[in-house]
């Protein structure tokens, strides 16, 4: 048997759930069994080819947190991204929790995790309260959390508050932070590669218009057939996958194909970041970044890779449902943007990722921004 086979046998385990529960509670990326069914269910009705062109400018909670015209972070943003950190930290430091009660002793005017969950529990309690007072004046709304509100959970429940708080933080690490980063791997990526940022802003202009931007379906159409957009932001996510680490928790003993034997309480960890790196994998040019290898060399076309090859969106029953939404996304923004401004890297810079559950910058991008003639 393997993953794919005997889904039901590999779950998140507890140490996954003992280091997220904080930020993730119960939602869909920390759910097992039919806590977890019931959620991807309702998320599914969502995640389709309609929604896709008619309405994905609309589609996540409704909620604009302002994040472009604040000068310093968002609270909210980086409260969850301290608690993204500390989660993770959990997984490699047995530690933590020690040090965590000796900073409130030694260092007590810094923020604690215990704030950092307040700051999030807040701004989630305001969405809720936000569209419950919506409903109750008669709107009408079609995006996640609406469809959540409206959805019932394994006890055939309507959500209660806490539950629909999992789900929003769960949509939130999901939507916000893994596509934000690729973007900014992408980016860099682009600047350190004119040749390859040259051929994508020539097919961006040649299929983008301003009135185009402005129509969801028609955008959508011609989004689709951009595949050498599509082909670099493939590779950016084969060198820089959003989720850079997984695991898996045996709950019974398995064999798998090649015969290597599975007990029960075993922890399976893969790292994607590293795959994209093996040339048994990739072939002698894997560290290279190469979006024609995307491209098939006959036709053009976008090849497509198999899940275990290219793990960026997960695989089997727990392949990201918005792994759609989030290349659409991502190439709209892509597209936006390079049309207008051209992006040059300020020299001098660390580019390195950061130790998170996701692959932030550890000290973000600085750029310089030309408008483009």
């Amino acid at each position: 048997m393997s993953f794919l086979d005997n889904f039901e046998n590999y779950a998140k385990g507890p140490k996954f759930n003992e280091a997220t529960k904080e930020i993730l509670g119960h939602g869909i990326f920390n759910a097992n069994g039919e806590q977890w069914k019931w959620q991807r269910k309702a998320a599914s009705l969502i995640f389709n080819v309609k929604n896709f062109r008619d309405h994905f400018t609309e589609l996540g909670f409704g909620v604009n947190i302002k994040a472009l015209s604040h000068t310093e972070k968002v609270p909210f943003a980086a409260s969850f991204d301290e608690l993204q950190r500390h989660s993770f930290e959990k997984f490699i430091d047995p530690f933590v929790n020690v040090k965590r009660h000796l900073k409130k002793v030694f260092k007590p005017w810094e923020t604690t995790p215990e704030q950092h969950l307040q700051i999030v529990d807040d701004f989630a309690t305001s969405v809720i309260d936000g569209r419950r007072a919506q409903l109750a004046r008669g709107e009408e709304h079609k995006d996640l959390l609406s469809r959540f509100m409206n959805a019932r959970n394994e006890h055939g429940e309507p959500l209660n508050d806490r539950e629909l708080r999992d789900t929003i933080m769960n949509f939130i690490i999901a939507g916000r932070d893994t596509t934000a980063q690729a973007l900014s791997w992408t980016f860099y990526c682009l600047a350190q590669h004119p040749r390859v940022e040259e051929i994508m802003v020539k097919e961006i202009k040649d299929n983008i218009t301003n009135d185009l931007e402005h129509d969801s379906s028609a955008l959508y159409e011609k989004i689709k057939d951009m595949t050498y957009t599509h082909a670099v932001f493939h590779e950016v996510l084969r060198l820089y996958p959003s989720v850079p680490g997984n695991q898996k928790y045996a709950l019974n003993d398995d064999i798998w194909p090649d015969g290597t034997p599975i007990r029960k309480g075993d922890y399976i960890s893969w790292s994607p970041y590293a795959s994209a790196r093996c040339e048994k994998i990739w072939g002698p040019d894997a560290k290279l970044f190469k979006p024609e290898r995307w491209l098939d060399s006959d036709s053009g076309a976008l090849r497509r890779e198999n899940a275990g090859k290219w793990p960026a969106f997960h695989a089997g029953p727990r392949t990201c449902l918005g792994q759609n939404l989030a290349t659409l996304e991502a190439i709209v923004a892509l597209a936006m943007l390079l049309r207008r401004y051209k992006f040059s890297l300020i020299p001098g810079q660390n580019i390195t990722y950061n130790v998170s559950l996701t692959l932030p910058m550890k000290e973000g991008l600085k750029v310089l921004i030309e408008k483009r003639l």
